[in-house]
């Protein structure tokens, strides 16, 4: 389970997807983001999607994956949404639909890792942001939290706004906090991401974040264990090779449909050992619906799967 001693280990970092780093492109991308920040939703979303992906979105009648997450921005009104996005509220509703035995264990939430009583936390841990993607730090030891609180990013993570940078309405109504949680370990390094794409509640894909040789690298499988040939570039590079199936591939399956029986499109994201399974959280924005999946057809074939539980305005 959770690694909860000092013990030495190999110590990775978050993979920070290219459309996080602060290339040249970005920089420019994140400027223009400020000064279109007065659009309205809709118009904002359709001009930074042309942006991205150099087309507009069909935003009537979406047929791609991609255009399809720019209509839940605009329209998808469920009230789960919210309660699901915070990664520190979900795991009550995670263990509510499939068990506390499937929850990361929680260590602390609050709003100023000042407050923290460091004696109560057993190390090693994760802390990110509770409404945030791609933030985060892996504390290994009392140098990690002393470098942290030198540092106290508080204040900045909190101002992390995802309703406005990406206009994802589930975020406009959480309370922006932090939360510290158990880091768990598979033979002494930070387990690869099982990312399950759910559509009306059946798994389509699986996503694997890889760490190798210190850098991040991406691919998908089918269910059955067939590596597909997408990929998006503006996330992590594709890995080249092919990876093991997980032990647990068939009780992943069955819980992430589990959690999303009921939700039309989201993604559950685990961490695996041979021995447990935990889901890490939920998403319902990937890439906030500007993913450029190569070969680019697949984002039209992943959108044929997504039968939308919301109404979209005929105008």
């Amino acid at each position: 389970m959770a690694a909860m001693t000092d013990r030495t280990v190999d110590r990775d970092g978050f993979l920070i997807p290219g459309y996080l780093q602060k290339g040249l492109r970005e920089r420019a991308h994140n400027l223009l983001w400020r000064l279109m920040s007065p659009l309205p939703d809709k118009a904002y979303c359709a001009l930074k999607y042309r942006v991205i992906r150099g087309r507009f979105p069909n935003l009537t009648s979406p047929e791609t994956l991609t255009e399809k997450i720019q209509a839940r921005k605009l329209y998808d009104r469920n009230p789960l949404l919210p309660r699901f996005v915070d990664k520190a509220d979900a795991k009550e509703l995670i263990a509510e639909r499939v068990g506390p035995q499937y929850v990361v264990p929680t260590l602390w939430v609050g709003t100023d890792l000042a407050d923290v009583d460091w004696s109560e936390i057993s190390l090693p841990a994760v802390v990110k942001p509770t409404h945030a993607s791609g933030v985060g730090l892996f504390l290994y030891g009392q140098g990690d939290v002393d470098r942290l609180l030198a540092n106290n990013p508080s204040a900045e993570w909190l101002a992390i706004d995802h309703a406005s940078y990406n206009r994802e309405w589930a975020y406009r109504h959480i309370k922006p906090r932090i939360l510290i949680e158990s880091m768990l370990l598979v033979e002494g390094r930070v387990p690869w991401d099982y990312r399950l794409f759910t559509f009306n509640g059946k798994v389509s894909h699986i996503e694997i974040d890889i760490r190798e040789n210190g850098r991040g690298y991406s691919c998908n499988y089918t269910p059955d264990w067939q590596k597909l040939p997408f990929f998006d570039r503006d996330y992590l590079g594709l890995y080249p090779g092919d990876v093991a199936r997980p032990a647990r591939l068939g009780e992943m399956i069955s819980v992430a449909e589990a959690v999303a029986h009921d939700i039309d499109f989201v993604r559950v994201d685990f961490y695996a050992s041979s021995e447990w399974i935990r889901i890490g959280e939920l998403t319902f924005y990937p890439g906030g619906g500007f993913e450029v999946l190569e070969p680019e057809e697949h984002d039209l074939l992943l959108g044929q799967k997504w039968q939308l539980d919301f109404e979209i305005p005929k105008r």
